[in-house]
């Protein structure tokens, strides 16, 4: 994992740490606010506010999944090294 999140002034700790966290993680593991909150102190709240801080600094892209009736069924992430640019990056859901 590149250090570049860690050395980001804009960032909080927890994002941060959030960040490290899910960078660290294998790529098939649940990214869901309740998958995080099950390997962390924090509850969902807490990560949920970690998670928007970095999908506006550009660190993670969530594009929410829909069923056949238009429900929401869950979130695709993807988690950057390095930010994005927030202008090219999709308008979130």
């Amino acid at each position: 994992m590149a250090n570049h999140h860690l050395r980001d002034k804009s960032l909080s700790l927890k994002a941060k740490g959030l960040l490290s966290q899910m960078l660290s993680l294998p790529e098939e593991w649940d990214y869901t606010l309740q998958g995080l909150a099950y390997i962390n102190r924090e509850q969902i709240d807490a990560i949920r506010q970690a998670v928007h801080e970095l999908e506006r600094a550009g660190y993670i892209v969530r594009v929410r999944e829909r069923d056949s009736r238009g429900r929401l069924r869950g979130a695709e992430y993807t988690i950057y090294e390095q930010p994005q640019s927030v202008s090219a990056l999709p308008a979130l859901d």
